[in-house]
Formats: structure tokens, sequence, C-alpha cells
């Protein structure tokens, strides 16, 4: 028998009672309305409109590229599919490192603008100030620390963050900044499982893994990788629950093939009535 899912409206304070319970939140990316629906029915804790939309869903070879604009547009799609989630917005490069005021107002667009309840941003104790002044605001924040894509390549790449003692400390550090900035919870990713699970016992607030390993207070993929139609690349820490390419390309050959064939549609998928009207339309257009 499968489990009822769940319909009460999650709420911050839903978060933060989860990490006291142990019970363990869960958190996927949505680019579209679509598919934001079904994370919605379907129980998730948390929606978060990733900036890796710009990888995923508009072709760009990283996150950077991605604008204020492209993502507005598209957390106002998911935010149509969302009901009952937690609905969080990442906020792209460069639209929060300028300056702590633009910061906060391009943040209050994600809310006014697109509905969302929350912001992600990237950063540990360099960002701090900025998370304290978007919370002084009203602005709920989800931090991120370990790998931050947007800034991956002052990190040395794509690399697991934290495997010596310098980096593990300032992890420590990082978590602990943004913990005590505000911010509501905290994106660990890619980083050994021990640290992960240090953070998390250190801090308050609940720490949502990504290739962090099992400790976190929560877990988050990108929907793609999960789902198996994401084909550039897969990082190692992701688990795939389905592989859509195949089926997918499948049903297009199908579609094709019966298109090209004649067998698509069929009478069942077209329109009967009009019949009696035929010879005198060909009449008509001799």
């Amino acid at each position: 028998m499968k489990e009822k899912k769940a319909s009460k409206t999650i709420t911050l304070a839903d978060m933060q009672n989860k990490k006291a319970s142990g019970e363990k939140i869960t958190m996927l990316t949505a680019y579209d309305y679509s598919m934001a629906r079904l994370l919605d029915e379907a129980g998730l804790d948390i929606v978060l409109v990733g900036d890796s939309l710009g990888m995923v869903a508009l072709g760009y070879d990283s996150t950077v590229p991605v604008t204020m604009e492209e993502m507005i547009h598209h957390c106002s799609a998911v935010r149509r599919g969302v009901n009952r989630a937690l609905l969080i917005g990442d906020m792209p490069y460069l639209s929060y490192q300028i300056s702590k005021n633009e910061a906060v107002k391009n943040a209050g667009l994600f809310l006014k603008k697109a509905g969302c309840h929350g912001v992600k941003l990237e950063g540990g104790s360099d960002i701090a100030p900025t998370i304290e002044k978007m919370v002084k605001a009203g602005i709920s924040v989800m931090g991120h620390i370990g790998l931050t894509p947007q800034t991956a390549i002052a990190l040395g790449g794509y690399k697991v963050q934290g495997r010596d003692m310098k980096s593990a400390k300032k992890l420590i550090e990082d978590a602990r900044a943004v913990s005590n900035a505000g911010a509501f919870s905290l994106v660990l990713e890619c980083i050994p499982s021990i640290i992960a699970k240090t953070i998390t016992e250190m801090v308050p607030i609940p720490t949502i893994g990504i290739g962090a390993g099992p400790h976190c207070d929560g877990q988050v993929l990108v929907i793609n990788d999960l789902l198996g139609f994401f084909e550039k690349f897969t990082p190692s820490f992701v688990k795939r629950y389905a592989n859509l390419n195949p089926k997918i390309r499948e049903a297009l050959d199908d579609f094709i093939n019966e298109v090209k064939s004649g067998v698509f549609p069929g009478p069942e998928h077209s329109f009967r009535g009009g019949e009696e009207l035929f010879e005198d339309l060909k009449a008509d257009n001799k």
C-alpha cells in the first residue's frame, strides 16, 4: 500500500521541526509548470528552481550566463505548479555579489514577481553580511557552501571540497557564518561525508546535501539527472531513479515512422462528421 502524499502546506518551521525530529527533507529542482506540479503532488518538501536550468534547460556550458530575467521567468512558471511545497529561487551569478543593496533588491524580485518563498545563494563567510541584510528585509535565505558552481573555476573546477584540514576548517567557518547570518537552511555540495556530518551536527539549521553523504538533514538532486534525460554528463554522486532518454528516443522514432507510413493519425485520432458535404465541397472548389 502506497503512503499517502502530504497535502499540508510546508513552512520554514516545518523544516526546523524535521531537523529536530530526524525526519529527512526532500528537495528537487524544477524549471517548468508541468514538472513542478508533479513534484508538488508527489509530496516534495522543497522545489528549487536552480540556476542549473542554464545547462539542462537553456543549453549553456555553465550556470554563469543565467540572467535574473531567465530565473524570474522560470520561477514564475514553476510557481503556477506548486501549491504546498516551499518554492526557492536560485539567485544567478552577479545578482547578489556586487552590493548588498542590489542583492536585497534582486532577491525581493523572486518574491514579488515570481512568488517564491525564499532564495538560495552561494558563498560562506564572504556572503554572510549580505544574507543578514536580506533576512532583515524579510527575505528567507537558503545558503550554499562547498562546491559552488558559479565560482567553480576559482575553486579549481568541479572538485570535492574540504579534503584537507585547511579547507575543512574553512567549510565549518562558512557554515557557522551562514547560519549566524540568519539563513533558514544550508546546501552542502560535494564535500566528504564526515565533514557534512560535522557541519550538520554543529549548525542549528537544516543541511541539505548533494554529493555530501547520508548524514545531512535532507537531500537534493537535479530532476534531469534523477530521471536520466540529461546526457551531457552525470555527476558521480547522482543516483538515476529512471533512465528516460532511451524511452523518449523510442517514442520519437515511433512517431516519425508512423507519420511517414500513414499509421498515425488513425480513425481513433480523427474527428468524424461532415461526410455528406464532401462532394459539394469538391464541386465548389473545382
